[in-house]
């Protein structure tokens, strides 16, 4: 992998930075994939009553399985989201609630067939569109996955994903100024999200905006202390603009927090050395 090669030269120490765009994240996901309109209940006790009381109501097993896959009881969302869609035919929003905790048991070919129906009941539907865009970035299907994220967007979506995702897709084909721009609208969306600002970061070192790849690995340091590969890219970073010290010190941080993480251990290597002759 481009990742673990071993730089000596500030040439290469900038390409490992692009590099390592591909390995950092492979997106957003967390609870929020689910469909945000399903409820944010989470006493299925609660809901258990709910669904005695009116067995045959879809929302009810929709609200359910949501429940159920926030809690990692997969087996259960399953089984809620199935009955939801065989009391409601064309709800697509449980067909794209089925489909992401198919994805999240690795069961893509399933997970693509409820998106695909979800998004033939409903075109616009963001959720499903970044969903099954995003099965298509990890199958390295990239003109589809940005046909998907561009659709989504289309429809309006506020979900930064579909920037973040997109951004993702540019950067790895070395567009950093489309990249960035998605980046930051996703930032501008959520800003909470330090993989957005490490990313950012390295389309700004790599169009050596020194300025702005620093700002943002600061950032994704300072809310992400355990983030290891945005300290490996501040270091980076840092011993790009010949600051060893601080470079030495940020691979230290990254190493510690994964001893085996290359980059990390090759960037002190290097910068130890220089940093010693520098003195």
């Amino acid at each position: 992998m481009l990742c673990k090669q071993h730089i000596k030269s500030f040439l290469a120490v900038t390409s490992l930075c692009v590099a390592l765009a591909a390995c950092q994240t492979t997106g957003m996901e967390n609870s929020a994939d689910f469909d945000r309109n399903a409820g944010t209940a989470d006493n299925i006790e609660s809901l258990n009553r709910v669904i005695a009381g009116s067995p045959n109501d879809p929302n009810a097993y929709n609200i359910r399985g949501t429940a159920y896959g926030r809690s990692g009881q997969y087996d259960l969302a399953l089984q809620d989201y199935t009955r939801a869609i065989q009391l409601n035919p064309n709800f697509h929003q449980a067909y794209a609630n089925r489909a992401l905790i198919h994805k999240k048991m690795g069961n893509m070919q399933a997970a693509m067939a409820d998106y695909n129906q979800a998004i033939a009941l409903d075109s616009t539907y963001d959720v499903a569109l970044i969903g099954r865009g995003d099965i298509f970035r990890v199958e390295n299907q990239l003109s589809r996955a940005v046909s998907d994220y561009n659709q989504a967007i289309i429809a309006k979506t506020r979900d930064p994903r579909a920037y973040y995702h997109r951004g993702l897709i540019f950067q790895q084909q070395r567009n950093h100024a489309q990249a960035i721009e998605d980046f930051t609208f996703a930032l501008s969306l959520d800003a909470s999200n330090p993989d957005a600002f490490n990313s950012r970061g390295v389309s700004y070192l790599a169009q050596g905006d020194m300025r702005g790849a620093l700002g943002d690995f600061s950032n994704a340091v300072r809310m992400d202390r355990d983030n290891y590969r945005a300290w490996t890219n501040q270091g980076i970073a840092l011993e790009k603009a010949g600051n060893y010290e601080k470079a030495y010190d940020s691979y230290s941080r990254a190493k510690v927090i994964n001893p085996n993480y290359s980059p990390a251990v090759n960037g002190m290597n290097r910068t130890r050395k220089l940093r010693f002759a520098k003195k």
